[in-house]
């Protein structure tokens, strides 16, 4: 989980929103609203500070950070307020929903919400990025000018993963799952990813990355031969468990030469599957190589974001 606050979004710099702000420089900043454990306010109440500036129906991106205080609210208040301001918010085509570090929150202990009110409220949206995934629900949606989606999580539930590979986003350029381990929610297989793999959703996709997994040997085992390579330029497999095993399938591939980028950092590859890999056509980031640990005669490998 990242140990740092977003300093830029959306192609701009990111600052706090205190209430009592009168002003805000829409067109150079993106504000983030967020409290702490001693705030007097709530997250619904500097969303209706900012909702009230003059000019905000300039907004083009908005990040939430911690919303929950010295309690674990769900982010549904926020959602709600959120789609309550959409009218003074009309040009919204970015919006992180979760911009909370470790020292906040650990990220299995975000508690999210039903999202699918938002993607009516807001039809402009470009970039959708989740933090968390307990009770998260992206909802059957139609998102006609999506072009990144983004859910990071310790454990990704199946039903996240088909909602989102359910989107209607015609747009879609990057495709960002973190699926985590079952230990944490994580429950999504291969076979989930069926139709994504061959090449059957999002015409446009140019990014796949299915990232902190702990089943993605298998992963790599299925996408290799799979026709989506064929189309997209970045391969992410990044932050997961990923072995010699799943690394020797991608390199039996073809089609993984012709890449741009094949990041797989995090790994447990062997000194010798990483020399190999470095030789592949693409730029290949094959750094912070891990160790297994050993356990009663069982080995443990752990993905980068878990709890």
């Amino acid at each position: 989980m990242p140990d740092n606050n977003l300093t830029t979004f959306f192609g701009k710099p990111v600052e706090d929103f205190q209430n009592g702000t009168e002003t805000w420089d829409f067109a150079r900043t993106v504000a983030r609203l967020r409290i702490d454990y001693e705030s007097p306010d709530t997250v619904p109440m500097l969303l209706a500070a900012y909702a009230s500036l003059p000019g905000v129906e300039a907004t083009e991106a908005l990040v939430i950070g911690a919303w929950h205080g010295d309690t674990q609210d769900s982010s549904q208040d926020v959602v709600e307020a959120l789609v309550t301001y959409a009218e003074r918010l009309p040009n919204l085509r970015a919006l992180f929903l979760g911009d909370i570090v470790s020292e906040e929150n650990e990220i299995s202990w975000i508690n999210q919400s039903d999202l699918s009110a938002l993607w009516p409220a807001f039809p402009l949206l470009e970039h959708m990025q989740v933090r968390g995934a307990t009770d998260l629900s992206l909802g059957r949606f139609e998102a006609p000018r999506l072009t990144t989606l983004i859910v990071e999580s310790g454990g990704l539930p199946r039903r996240v993963v088909q909602e989102a590979l359910a989107a209607g986003a015609p747009e879609l350029r990057h495709l960002e799952l973190w699926l985590g381990t079952d230990g944490y929610g994580g429950d999504s297989t291969p076979d989930d990813f069926t139709a994504l793999f061959a090449g059957r959703l999002f015409p446009k996709l140019d990014t796949l990355a299915l990232r902190d997994c702990d089943y993605v040997d298998d992963l790599a085992a299925a996408i290799a031969t799979a026709p989506i390579l064929e189309r997209i330029t970045t391969l992410d497999l990044s932050l997961g468990t990923l072995t010699d095993a799943g690394a020797e399938a991608l390199l039996a591939s073809p089609a993984i030469a012709k890449l741009s980028r094949l990041d797989l950092h995090h790994h447990y590859l062997s000194d010798d599957m990483m020399a190999r890999l470095e030789r592949l056509g693409p730029v290949v980031d094959v750094s912070e190589q891990q160790d297994e640990e050993e356990y009663g005669g069982e080995i443990y490998r752990n993905v980068a974001v878990s709890e």
